[in-house]
């Protein structure tokens, strides 16, 4: 019999065959499930073993990081610009302060039509179309919730209309900061400068420069204190949304203002010394102890209260157009051969070297003869036979020709950096010129031999030498004490003196009294002794005696055919005359002051810049004592 297909035969019967199939194909499926729920479930613990793991790391490890994170999304920390530091005289009067500065803000978010609330403004408040080029460019290049500065320095009246006005102006806000004032105008700004925008080199790091509104020195004591006057930024804590927008003050830490500087200029003899003197005109009045610059001034200037709201174009075309360049602090920058301000230099060299006695005479018939050559005395008659102190009195060129000729340029260059000329001097005045005081090496390194013809005329100060006024005042604040003093326009930082204020504080320039008494009794001749070059220029009675020194400086070669023909110098046009000079230092017996005055094209020392000197020295003791008037002397010197 055939069985079904489900059922076999077997020695012990017949056996279902499909049940064991079906037992079968159920333990492999159960197989297949427990290897897939144990992978599963490896998957599973991995994975939350891996959750569990970033978790851990996120809120325990890093918990304090990512809080930090969420706190500064929802808090933002602004600095805050600090007050800038004053500019003191040395009488406590403010010559660089601050002012507010009352500003109108446009914030776009507030206004639907920005066009029209700016024209709107500028029927209210005048505007040019510059300043609404420019608020419309601000307003595209900023968000809308920042403002924008529309107008600084509003007046009251301006600001009552724009208050008046609020309903008709959305958008529009009134703020306060501070701007830089100066008081005196043009009378310090070659001293004190003036500030303006940072500019790409002025980044140093510091994130107070990063602040809108914040000004940087450009020139003067604003610029050598720059760090000093700046002060440190203070910070406030805004809580803000997501976008930036600020919701509320949290937390404000001011921040430190700037020190104060106090300076040695006195203003009002500063202010009365620029009144004195006319165009191309400087005079440079300092303290012969301790080098402290008492007055500085130079003509034309500029009023730096400008940079305020920005130089226009036309305003800087006038500037650097003018010939008499009114940027330039002619004491510091101008450059000018010394003349014979220079001798007495020239005079401790030759004694310094013993090439020379102070009793030793030379000819002077007014000229001296070189090979082919002939140099003359500024006396066309000569001065006959001459020692040193007559040679500084009278100005004998000859003498001085004949004493170079012994020295040699090296030597008298050596003597001149002793006394400050064509020597860094240091002055808190950023850009101060060296000047230049020439030497052989000098000479050859431009590739030219240097002649002794050239080492004659450099000892009557002609030739390459180019000096300041302010390195001639030094020189002779040198001489009357004996000291290296250094002129110096800071008295105090935050109200801490700074050295230099005592003359034990300057070194002694070891030259030997004898050879200085000669030099300082040679100059008192020069004002105080019949024959003198500035006889006319003695102090009135009460104010003690002044020594000093004339000079006056070619501009324009003088031809052999010119002197020939009797050669006049006030008939030359004003640009082609020599300048005028002249240094002195007073009282004589106790030196307090010294002063140099340089007149471009000024024609003569005695005519033009011994009268400024005198009146100098007379203003400046009557501002640091009382001194009665006394009597003019009449005139009856000689002039050089």
């Amino acid at each position: 019999m055939k069985l079904p297909r489900f059922f076999r035969r077997t020695k012990g019967g017949i056996e279902n065959f499909s049940m064991r199939g079906v037992k079968r194909e159920e333990e492999e499926r159960r197989g297949v499930f427990t290897r897939r729920a144990l992978l599963l479930g490896s998957v599973q613990l991995g994975a939350f073993g891996f959750l569990g793991y970033r978790l851990h790391k996120l809120q325990v490890e890093q918990g304090e990081r990512y809080a930090t994170l969420a706190e500064e999304n929802r808090l933002s920390a602004r600095l805050l610009s600090p007050p800038r530091g004053r500019v003191l005289d040395r009488n406590e009067r403010v010559v660089a302060g601050n002012r507010l500065n009352w500003r109108a803000l446009l914030v776009a978010e507030h206004t639907a039509d920005v066009g029209a609330t700016l024209e709107t403004f500028s029927r209210i408040v005048p505007l040019a179309e510059h300043e609404r080029v420019r608020v419309e460019r601000d307003v595209r290049r900023r968000r809308r919730f920042v403002p924008v500065i529309v107008r600084e320095f509003l007046t009251w009246e301006e600001m009552a209309r724009i208050e008046v006005n609020a309903p008709d102006l959305p958008g529009i806000l009134i703020d306060v900061g501070t701007t830089r004032i100066y008081p005196e105008a043009e009378h310090l700004a070659h001293i004190v400068g003036y500030v303006a925008p940072p500019a790409e080199r002025d980044m140093d790091g510091d994130p107070l420069l990063q602040l809108p509104g914040i000004r940087v020195g450009r020139a003067g004591i604003e610029r050598y204190h720059d760090q000093v006057l700046r002060g440190r930024a203070g910070a406030v804590q805004l809580e803000v949304n997501a976008v930036g927008r600020v919701i509320r003050e949290l937390d404000r830490r001011e921040g430190m203002p700037g020190q104060d500087i106090e300076i040695s200029v006195d203003t009002e003899l500063q202010k009365t010394l620029r009144g004195k003197i006319e165009e191309g005109t400087s005079i440079v009045v300092m303290n012969a102890r301790n080098g402290e610059v008492l007055a500085m001034a130079s003509q034309p200037s500029f009023d730096p209260n400008v940079f305020n709201s920005g130089v226009s174009s036309a305003q800087w075309r006038q500037w650097t157009a003018n010939r008499a360049t009114p940027l330039i602090n002619k004491a510091t920058n101008g450059l000018y051969a010394p003349g014979s301000t220079f001798k007495m230099v020239v005079a401790l060299a030759g004694l310094e070297a013993r090439v020379i006695t102070t009793g030793e005479r030379i000819s002077c018939p007014g000229h001296f003869d070189l090979g082919d050559s002939r140099f003359h005395c500024w006396n066309r008659n000569g001065h006959g036979s001459v020692d040193m102190r007559a040679a500084i009195k009278v100005s004998c060129d000859v003498y001085f020709y004949e004493l170079a000729k012994r020295l040699g340029i090296n030597r008298i260059a050596a003597m001149s950096r002793r006394f400050g000329l064509g020597v860094d001097l240091d002055i808190e005045l950023p850009g101060a010129r060296r000047g230049l005081v020439p030497t052989r090496e000098w000479r050859e390194a431009q590739g030219r031999p240097w002649a002794l013809g050239d080492t004659v005329v450099h000892g009557i100060g002609q030739g390459f030498y180019q000096l300041t006024p302010l390195s001639l005042c030094t020189m002779t604040a040198r001489l009357a004490t004996g000291r290296a003093v250094q002129p110096h326009l800071t008295r105090s930082i935050g109200g801490r003196p700074v050295r230099g204020s005592r003359p034990e504080d300057w070194p002694s320039m070891g030259i030997p009294d004898r050879d200085m008494r000669l030099v300082r009794d040679a100059m008192w001749a020069v004002v105080n002794e019949q024959g003198g070059t500035a006889l006319t220029s003695r102090l009135p009675g009460g104010y003690g005696m002044m020594s000093g020194k004339t000079g006056t400086t070619q501009v324009r070669r003088v031809t052999r055919e010119q002197r020939e023909r009797g050669f006049n110098v006030s008939q030359l046009p004003r640009e082609w005359r020599p300048h005028a000079l002249f240094v002195g230092f007073a009282p004589h017996d106790n030196p307090l002051y010294a002063v140099s005055v340089i007149v471009e094209h000024g024609t003569s020392g005695s005519g033009s810049a011994a009268p400024l000197a005198r009146d100098a020295l007379v203003e400046t003791f009557n501002r640091f004592r009382q001194a009665p008037p006394g009597p003019r002397v009449a005139d009856t010197g000689r002039r050089t």
